[in-house]
């Protein structure tokens, strides 16, 4: 007979006499933060997982059946998992889940998901008989998604991702975050409207053309926005350049620039005032707007193209995940064109893991300094 201890505080310990050595089901807390940590481990390892869930359909955890049914789920899943694997809670009470861990370079994911659908199904039925488990809804997760075309977002699938539901209620998706970003982008925008004014001016004397430039962003979650600028280039000019130097900037392949400046220098698509305009960040004044509406923060990672995000790394996309995109942000006041990709998306992920009001306030205040000093911008 198969006994097990029970903790209300959200842990089931299994101690069987002889199926299972020793079984831990975590919390909720524990238990996401160990999918974030897989999701970053394969991130680096490139060996996928899977996340099976176990929606138990509403039993009461707290009563002497529920018990006693989550005792048989759970020493189901323990029957059959590896040393490496982790049994969870995914929703206390309701969900319970498990992580396959590194399926291995040799394992096709739908060969594993094949194999793990079969091994659950089996113990199920000799755990809880089989009337219960036909009752239980399973869902498999496998990480990373299966992209749709070149759009890397398009495959995401939420479940994978609860943490960044976690985010959500931290600062990065606070009421205050947002009531900051509103109040300050409004006042922005109507103080500014005498430069906005000579901006303009500027920009049809110069050149022929539409003094605002749309440009389609990538932002939070994979969605797409119309980012607005001031524009700094000349009609029916291409992005071939550009897209081919971003591919090279990303994969690593364009090296250490020796001035030590990772942008394009002296672009022949850009105008005189453009130039300008670039070089003192005058261009993104229009943003203001994206984030009165909502697209963006005034404190955040840049939205990126989306011929960058395609050939973005699997880490490089927590940058969009994690965080809406911002005007301003870490990599701005750090070095800005002075630093490589790879570390400004660190800047960025560290942005979204130690977001506070404080963070924001010091990034807004360093802002200004570093738009002055032109470093890196060009």
């Amino acid at each position: 007979m198969t006994k097990y201890k029970y903790a209300l505080q959200g842990t089931v310990r299994c101690t069987p006499a002889c199926e299972i050595s020793d079984c831990e089901v975590a919390s909720e807390q524990s238990f996401v933060r160990a999918i974030s940590l897989e999701r970053k481990r394969t991130e680096r390892s490139r060996k996928p997982f899977v996340l099976v869930l176990l929606n138990l359909n509403g039993i009461d955890a707290m009563n002497g059946t529920g018990r006693t049914y989550i005792h048989g789920v759970a020493g189901a899943l323990a029957s059959f998992i590896r040393e490496t694997d982790v049994i969870g809670w995914y929703r206390y009470g309701s969900v319970l889940g498990t992580i396959f861990t590194e399926l291995g370079a040799n394992v096709t994911p739908k060969a594993a998901l094949s194999s793990i659908a079969s091994k659950v199904s089996s113990a199920l039925e000799a755990h809880v008989g089989r009337e219960k488990s036909v009752q239980i809804e399973v869902s498999y997760h496998i990480f990373p998604e299966e992209t749709k075309g070149t759009n890397p977002f398009e495959g995401i699938d939420p479940t994978l991702y609860p943490d960044i539901e976690t985010k959500q209620g931290s600062w990065l998706g606070s009421t205050g975050k947002r009531m900051i970003d509103i109040t300050l982008s409004s006042l922005a925008l109507l103080f500014m409207l005498p430069l906005f004014a000579l901006i303009a001016i500027a920009i049809k004397l110069s050149s022929k053309g539409p003094v605002l430039f749309h440009q389609e962003r990538v932002g939070h979650l994979g969605k797409h926005f119309m980012l607005l600028k001031f524009r700094s280039m000349r009609l029916s000019t291409e992005s071939t350049i550009h897209q081919e130097y971003v591919r090279k900037l990303i994969s690593g392949d364009l090296g250490v620039p020796e001035n030590g400046v990772f942008k394009i220098q002296n672009d022949p698509r850009v105008t005189a005032v453009g130039r300008m305009l670039r070089r003192s960040s005058l261009d993104e004044l229009p943003q203001f707007w994206n984030v009165l509406i909502g697209n963006m923060s005034l404190v955040g990672p840049r939205p990126p193209l989306p011929y960058e995000v395609e050939v973005y790394d699997l880490w490089h996309r927590r940058r969009v995940l994690e965080a809406k995109p911002g005007i301003t942000g870490l990599w701005q006041v750090n070095g800005r064109s002075r630093t490589c990709f790879d570390d400004m998306v660190r800047l960025d992920l560290h942005y979204t893991q130690s977001s506070s009001l404080w963070l924001d306030l010091k990034i807004l205040l360093q802002t200004p300094r570093a738009v002055l000093a032109g470093d890196g911008a060009y």
